[in-house]
């Protein structure tokens, strides 16, 4: 039985776009190599699995889970960020684009204010590498702020709405180790609009992985 590929998805938008939060630098490193080599290194463990599959090799299989497990949730992972990004001073960049989410927010929160503190504060609480995640219980769509460790991806049921990438290739070659501003920067190019269709439609991690097959 052939193992299904996946394929790196393009960015939903240019390298410099995103300047001047994210460099055109990092954009280039970060997803034509850091994502691709997540993809390449998914797709061999895939492949592996297959073949410990037909050769019913139990050990195999089970030494094989991490290496799906790390590298199919950097997959999802990064597809998730790209599209919940958009370049600063677009109307998605503006929280006006997702009305039933802002309401959500600030119902949840007190006031976008105190939902942006809560989760700057999650962000910079990483110790080492991760994500900070805005996410929805499925199905009572309660919102909550989460973090997961590397590259865990959300846990089912909750719907990751966005995701802001926490690992140090996100960020260090612009900011150093300045995690604040690149915490403070991320905001003016949080994609509104992708937000609002995820939380009204419930778009999950499956849907993320077979289109990019």
């Amino acid at each position: 039985m052939a193992s299904t590929t996946y394929t790196l998805p393009p960015l939903p938008y240019a390298y410099n776009a995103l300047e001047p939060v994210i460099s055109q630098q990092i954009m280039e490193l970060h997803h034509k190599k850091h994502h691709q080599t997540y993809i390449n290194n998914l797709n061999a463990a895939l492949a592996s699995q297959a073949t410990a599959t037909q050769a019913n090799d139990v050990p195999q299989l089970i030494s094989l889970q991490q290496k799906i497990k790390f590298n199919g949730g950097g997959h999802i992972n990064h597809s998730l960020f790209w599209k919940n990004l958009t370049p600063p001073g677009t109307k998605e960049a503006n929280i006006d684009a997702a009305p039933t989410l802002k309401n959500a927010i600030v119902s949840r929160w007190g006031s976008e204010k105190g939902f942006t503190d809560a989760f700057n504060a999650a962000l910079l609480g990483i110790q080492g590498s991760g994500w900070g995640w805005l996410v929805a219980n499925k199905p009572s769509g309660k919102l909550e702020i989460i973090t997961t460790h590397d590259q865990d991806p959300v846990p089912s049921p909750d719907i990751p709405i966005f995701g802001v990438d926490m690992w140090e290739h996100a960020y260090y070659l612009q900011y150093l180790n300045n995690k604040a501003g690149y915490v403070e920067g991320i905001w003016k190019i949080i994609n509104w609009a992708t937000a609002e269709e995820r939380f009204k439609n419930g778009v999950d991690s499956s849907a993320i992985l077979k289109a990019s097959i």
